[in-house]
């Protein structure tokens, strides 16, 4: 079923919707019922004080249900009543591994997470599995999966709270063919790499996600990825990118995402839309020409953001991009010839060429230190690498480089490098939707052990709260439909995003008085408040702001996946589960 036709089906699903309640245990008429709640759909219209109704895993019925009877009911009343939200960049890969609850993000009302910025956890070859096992940090865990599909589906056999979905990483089929070369593929290797992508769409993939900042990705150029788009435009696929440039060439990275857009077919989305640098904020206007032409002459073109003016990243992001060909291995052992490390030093105090140097953009003054593998190196977490840099009596380049060598990894970093006021302008644009670029952590165990970028605790709590309620940019119709139905709509999955009788019931109940963000650089670790219960699945996973410890989340699949025609698009099949 093609991204328009499937809301065709919406006809039926209130009569489905009464038909599955009529058919559960009769000593009530629904499982849930939610009273008396501000009812917002997810589709930016008004909200209506209403009842919602839940049976099963679908949102049974909305209206006046006073004289229906519920096995559980909740007092709604002044509350916001809403869609799940969809977390658009999603670093939760590893993070459900270890803790299956999602924490940081059902606080805030998450119940999809979205993954696959340039790497995804499958397809993966024997020397990829080796490398993953040998680079893992404070979160251990086995590799028993080979393919995409099968990574998710091992998630949710595990047993997670949200759902989850990816798109295919172009950097992860570019390593399983070439590996970490800068040449382009030969015709039979790019003929393997659309075949990968193939293979994930089957198995449910979103399309191809890239971060082309980033080295092996980085080398690939642009007719690559249009081939790979390509081969996920073929079962209805589409584009995500970390664009090739953030900074000096901002718009020339735009116009590389519209082209392949343009000549494929297929929806594209930037990955948290950004002007990096203050020499590059006032490209902003310049690139919101860009993406509303193109959208104007009929391509899909959306983007995302985080609503922080610091990015987060590692180290690799400082340096050259020649001196990562090869891999991890091959930079860490370059890094230590006194020749090269001299050249690195010197080319990070320059405007980068032909790679985005965010060392020089942001400055040593702004660079924050995250996360170390090495436990002697965690005494650093916290600190600037100025401050670092002036303990130790190095510059602040050679410590960048001896950090890398110490921790043997690429060291997270946090980059203050964007304008508060650009973050505002991007709030209020009709066409951007919301990611955490971030893992859904807990505040305890293994990561303590590290210090997360503060979008991980409160992302979406900032968006209802900070720029929707407090400084008014968007009213909170416009915010939820945000962060619920558009990007349902551009990663193009079937009967999520919005609160309609017949949908799946992913639904949160918030209190938008009381929403608000608390995680800091110096505090981070601190849940967002205000989200009173959150449902996944029709299960009630937080309630009254604590997890209930149910783990209902599913594998969401993308428009290729070859199971559509035994699953939920079949509103035969729906009566049939539901008696």
């Amino acid at each position: 079923m093609s991204k328009f036709a499937r809301f065709a089906m919406r006809g039926l699903l209130p009569l489905l919707a009464l038909l599955i309640a009529s058919c559960g245990n009769k000593d009530a008429d629904y499982d849930i019922i939610l009273r008396g709640g501000t009812i917002y759909d997810g589709l930016g219209n008004d909200p209506i004080v209403a009842d919602l109704a839940i049976s099963g895993d679908r949102i049974a019925a909305i209206g006046d249900l006073r004289e229906f009877t519920a096995h559980h009911a909740y007092d709604a009343r002044g509350k916001a009543v809403a869609p799940g939200f969809i977390n658009m960049l999603s670093w939760a890969t590893e993070s459900l591994l270890e803790d299956g609850r999602g924490m940081s993000d059902i606080m805030q009302g998450v119940t999809l997470e979205v993954m696959g910025e340039g790497e995804s956890m499958g397809p993966l070859n024997a020397d990829m599995k080796k490398e993953m096992l040998a680079r893992q940090g404070d979160i251990r865990f086995d590799i028993t999966w080979t393919t995409l599909g099968e990574y998710l589906d091992h998630l949710a056999t595990r047993g997670i709270s949200p759902n989850v979905a990816s798109y295919v990483g172009a950097t992860t089929v570019r390593i399983h063919e070439i590996g970490y070369e800068n040449r382009p593929p030969t015709a039979e290797e790019l003929a393997r790499m659309q075949d990968l992508v193939r293979q994930a769409m089957r198995e449910g993939a979103l399309g191809v996600g890239s971060s082309l900042i980033y080295a092996p990705a980085s080398f690939a150029d642009t007719n690559e990825l249009i081939a790979l788009v390509q081969a996920a435009a073929e079962y209805d696929g589409a584009y995500i990118s970390h664009i090739r440039s953030e900074g000096d060439r901002l718009q020339e990275g735009v116009q590389e995402l519209i082209k392949i857009s343009s000549v494929t077919g297929a929806p594209a989305e930037i990955y948290h839309l950004k002007a990096a640098g203050r020499e590059n904020w006032h490209k902003l206007d310049k690139v919101f020409e860009l993406i509303e032409s193109a959208r104007s002459a009929g391509l899909e073109i959306s983007a995302d953001i985080y609503t922080y003016p610091a990015a987060a990243t590692g180290l690799d992001a400082s340096m050259p991009l020649w001196v990562q060909e090869g891999g991890h291995d091959k930079w860490v052992e370059r890094l230590k010839d006194p020749e090269i490390r001299a050249r690195v030093a010197a080319e990070m105090q320059q405007t980068g060429e032909g790679w985005e140097n965010l060392f020089i953009r942001t400055g040593p003054e702004n660079m924050i230190l995250l996360g170390f593998k090495n436990a002697e190196l965690k005494v650093l977490t916290g600190k600037t690498l100025l401050q670092v840099a002036e303990e130790r009596g190095t510059t602040p380049a050679e410590t960048a480089i001896d950090l890398v060598i110490e921790d043997d990894s690429r060291v997270g970093v946090g980059y203050v490098l964007m304008s508060e006021d650009n973050v505002r302008r991007k709030v209020a644009k009709p066409w951007i939707s919301f990611g955490s670029d971030a893992g859904a952590l807990a505040a305890e165990g293994a990561f303590l052990l590290s210090n997360p970028h503060p979008r991980a605790y409160g992302t979406f709590a900032r968006v209802l709260g900070k720029y929707s309620r407090d400084e008014g940019v968007i009213p909170l119709k416009e915010a939820i439909r945000r962060l619920t139905s558009l990007p349902a709509y551009n990663i193009n999955i079937r009967q999520r995003g919005e609160l309609t009788e017949g949908f799946f019931a992913d639904v949160i109940v918030f209190d938008p008085d009381r929403i608000t963000d608390h995680a800091t650089f110096e505090d981070p670790h601190r849940y967002a408040t205000g989200m009173d219960h959150v449902f996944v699945n029709g299960v009630h996973v937080l309630k009254w702001g604590e997890h209930t410890g149910a783990m209902p989340g599913r594998v969401v699949r993308g428009p290729g996946w070859a199971g559509w025609t035994a699953e939920e698009d079949n509103p035969l099949l729906i009566l049939e589960d539901a008696s």
